[in-house]
């Protein structure tokens, strides 16, 4: 089984946690555009989505999706998401495709976070996996010598600008014990908006694609 074939076998058995007539938080990324096209399959029993960027509204309405503005919205059911990296206690570093502050923000009003990944993503410690932190554009310079002095390695992320308008900085050579505890030192520097660690609301359930098939951990 190839790597796309085992993200597809995730996203297509996160349906199982949709339930009928709910709006469904939709993710980013390429795991997602897999969860995206098995939500298509079932979009007459579902009432629509809410989505965390603007690439994933455009495929929810080219499935003929409705895309609700999160702030119509009360409560959300599930959330269905991929991650860069996820460990055993569902925390993950998240943000390659630099959505990680609307996902964020979708995750927080959902019940129920699903993660959807191939097992590649399931590490033992998190930090391979650089960290991004989007940024407000003229305090690049500051937060980035706030980030070595919490012992990170900085990288400007080269013409890439967010959702929001802000860009991104990578953080390499992390590795991290205290997800919770570095989210919230991260999340405290001035000009910070966020940053792509998923601790304080890490995932309920874990979808993983694998060899050998699907493994589900909660």
């Amino acid at each position: 089984m190839t790597q796309d074939e085992m993200k597809k076998a995730a996203a297509y058995k996160a349906l199982e946690f949709i339930k009928e007539g709910t709006i469904v938080g939709v993710g980013t990324g390429s795991t997602v555009n897999y969860f995206i096209d098995a939500l298509a399959t079932i979009k007459d029993d579902i009432e629509g989505a809410v989505s965390s960027s603007d690439e994933s509204t455009k495929r929810l309405e080219a499935h003929g999706i409705e895309v609700f503005d999160l702030n119509n919205i009360g409560v959300l059911d599930v959330y269905v998401d991929g991650a860069d990296e996820v460990n055993e206690y569902l925390t993950m570093i998240k943000g390659g495709g630099a959505a990680l502050t609307r996902e964020k923000i979708v995750a927080a009003v959902a019940n129920q976070f699903i993660c959807i990944a191939d097992d590649s993503k399931l590490v033992d410690i998190l930090g391979t996996f650089p960290l991004p932190i989007e940024v407000i554009p003229m305090a690049r310079s500051y937060v980035a010598r706030q980030l070595v002095k919490l012992g990170g390695d900085p990288e400007y992320r080269q013409g890439v600008i967010t959702d929001n308008g802000n860009i991104i900085i990578d953080v390499h050579n992390l590795k991290i014990i205290d997800a919770k505890k570095l989210e919230a030192d991260i999340n405290a520097i001035v000009g910070v908006v966020s940053n792509g660690l998923f601790a304080a609301r890490g995932a309920d359930v874990l979808i993983l694609g694998s060899a050998s098939g699907i493994k589900v951990i909660k």
